[in-house]
């Protein structure tokens, strides 16, 4: 299919356009850096432009459906958020940096489908509703911020650590990094973005599950794990909010937390059976 050539395309943008943010990064080239950019907004145009076409395939062959719908589509499209979040940030405050730390985990999402087949098929019954859209569209947004706050605490403890050694801002890549105490606050504000969307996402689930199964709750792996996941991003929030928790602890909490996405995600759907099962095809 068309669509699916035009993500492998995107794939190899997105390779070069990690390179281009990991040697910024020593170089310290700001033409490497504008490069970055400019490659990730062509691979998201293409991944938009491929995610549309598949919307369309699905219609030409009578389905007519959302492309959300397995895990090739819903890699496809978390990818395509994270990218989009990521831009959101760079935008906002400026930095590139965080590119070298995010994009990365774009691409091991869309390579990641190479392995899954791409085939549209009709919708199972469970998926054969509108809930579809505001719950995994939300939950992906969610996990988007996520993997960009992920990105941005890794900047962070690579700070702290270099700034321990007694290195001066001039030294290694202290020099293109921001200061410790605004990636701290750009991990919170995307968190606080991210969870909301999380949290509607949870919320818009349960009412598709009492429409789908007749309960709202019933404990299956995918939803524990998505609770314990809001839990962790929740004592982020909470802990922040309430004792002033900063700097290394909130990073870590950070990197936790999206350790937990990725198991929610993917771990739950490969390792654990339960209802959500469909979705690892």
């Amino acid at each position: 299919m068309l669509s699916s050539k035009i993500f492998g395309v995107a794939m190899i943008d997105y390779f070069a356009c990690s390179l281009c943010y990991i040697f910024y990064l020593p170089s310290k080239k700001e033409i490497l850096g504008k490069i970055a950019t400019w490659l990730t907004l062509i691979g998201v145009t293409l991944q938009t432009i491929g995610i549309a076409l598949r919307w369309q395939e699905s219609y030409k062959m009578g389905f007519g459906r959302i492309p959300l719908t397995n895990l090739f589509e819903s890699m496809v499209v978390l990818s395509w958020m994270i990218v989009i979040v990521y831009i959101a940030t760079e935008f906002k405050f400026k930095q590139r940096v965080f590119g070298a730390f995010v994009i990365p985990f774009a691409l091991i999402a869309l390579a990641y489908t190479s392995f899954l087949s791409d085939e549209i098929e009709p919708l199972v019954p469970a998926l054969q509703s509108y809930w579809l859209h505001s719950h995994v569209a939300s939950c992906m947004l969610g996990y988007a911020a996520f993997a960009v706050a992920c990105g941005v605490s890794i900047v962070y403890l690579m700070k702290i650590r270099e700034i321990e050694k007694g290195k001066t801002s001039s030294a290694g890549f202290l020099s293109v990094f921001p200061e410790a105490n605004e990636l701290d606050e750009i991990n919170y504000k995307v968190i606080a973005v991210g969870f909301p969307f999380l949290t509607i996402g949870i919320i818009t689930g349960a009412y598709w599950a009492n429409y789908a199964w007749g309960t709202y709750w019933s404990w299956d792996p995918k939803e524990t794990w998505s609770l314990i996941t809001w839990l962790i991003y929740a004592a982020f929030l909470h802990s922040r909010l309430t004792y002033g928790w900063r700097g290394r602890r909130s990073a870590i909490l950070s990197i936790s937390g999206f350790l937990a996405v990725i198991f929610c995600y993917l771990g739950v759907n490969l390792l654990l059976s339960g209802l959500h099962s469909y979705a690892a095809n």
